[in-house]
């Protein structure tokens, strides 16, 4: 156990002491976040490429902490590659296609080191197992590029993306240490401490972004190691804890898809209609809005943490009250209205 505060603790001081150091090195080559588009929140310039801090925290505490396995080592090599496509974009605006191909590279790569999704269980079989053998690696590089751009689109206040990725990386954590899955919980723990690292000079009001690069970079992270871990070969209740523990954005870019197409809009055209934009309408501030979030996210965090012990048919029930609450709030809130700005 003292292993995973150590590897929680030393991502989060590597991070942190980085952070200041890779935000004069964005000033000094000029990679500036410039408010081009009404989306964005903040009126001035603003220096990214913070993301390079949290990638070299979390690279660094895995090959320190973690054995350099083929699965591991494929897992450094895909999100190296991730954060280079992010670096490129950040600073040249590359080709939404181009981001795509580097993505599922970067997601293949993954499923080559052994992170897979190989069955889940279904009590309508005689054998109580449903193999996916078939389909194991194109779900499984499915998800892993909707999570890499999921934490990317809720990047859009001060701090709102790391500390979200930081709660969704403890959520996992515990729900792991509850299932037995010991052998993940150090990738969460330096992933939360990666991420916890760089949000005091990311919360509003920000000094450093973590552009496309940080977002991304996270988005991958998240999304292999819940594969390794609740993901592999779950009950079929069980795929709700990575789920509920990504929720806020996954959530949140489900209902911009549903959004996008009843209003018979390219599903990658952005807009204003995501939550934090809405919660913004509302009168919060970015503060108050980033805090309402993390708190949402909190709570579906701790909800998944509950299925994660209780029984399967609790779980369902858990399940099916929280969906219910969901559409009702996005509804209510407008998430699946035809307001678009």
């Amino acid at each position: 156990m003292n292993s995973y505060y150590v590897a929680f603790f030393s991502a989060l001081v590597i991070s942190f002491i980085l952070t200041p150091i890779v935000r004069k090195l964005a000033i000094r080559v000029g990679a500036y976040d410039i408010p081009k588009d009404e989306r964005r929140v903040h009126s001035k310039p603003m220096p990214y490429l913070g993301g390079l801090a949290i990638y070299i925290s979390t690279i660094a505490c895995l090959t320190v902490f973690m054995p350099l396995t083929k699965t591991n080592i494929c897992i450094i090599i895909g999100s190296t590659i991730i954060v280079l496509m992010g670096l490129l974009d950040d600073m040249k605006d590359i080709s939404p296609k181009l981001k795509l191909a580097a993505q599922i590279i970067a997601a293949s790569i993954a499923v080559y080191g052994g992170v897979r999704i190989h069955f889940i269980t279904n009590p309508l079989t005689a054998s109580g197992i449903s193999y996916l053998q078939n389909l194991a690696i194109p779900i499984t590089i499915f998800w892993i590029v909707g999570i890499t751009n999921t934490i990317n689109l809720i990047d859009g206040l001060d701090g709102l993306a790391s500390g979200v990725a930081t709660i969704a990386a403890a959520t996992l954590l515990f729900a792991s240490a509850l299932k037995g899955y010991t052998f993940i919980i150090p990738q969460y723990a330096i992933i939360a401490g990666a991420s916890l690292g760089f949000l005091p000079f990311n919360f509003n009001p920000a000094k450093i972004f973590m552009g496309d690069t940080g977002a991304l970079f996270l988005g991958y992270m998240l999304a292999v190691t819940s594969v390794l871990g609740m993901m592999k070969s779950v009950a079929v209740v069980a795929l709700a804890i990575p789920i509920l523990a990504l929720g806020l954005p996954i959530f949140d870019t489900a209902f911009a898809i549903f959004r996008r197409l009843i209003n018979k809009k390219p599903i990658m055209q952005a807009d204003k209609g995501h939550l934090h934009h809405r919660l913004l309408e509302k009168g919060l501030s970015q503060k108050q809005t980033v805090l309402v979030l993390y708190f949402i996210s909190m709570m579906l965090g701790i909800t998944a943490v509950f299925i994660a012990d209780s029984e399967p048919n609790t779980g369902t029930v858990v399940i099916g009250i929280v969906t219910v609450a969901v559409l009702y709030s996005a509804s209510k809130i407008g998430l699946l209205g035809k307001k678009q700005n």
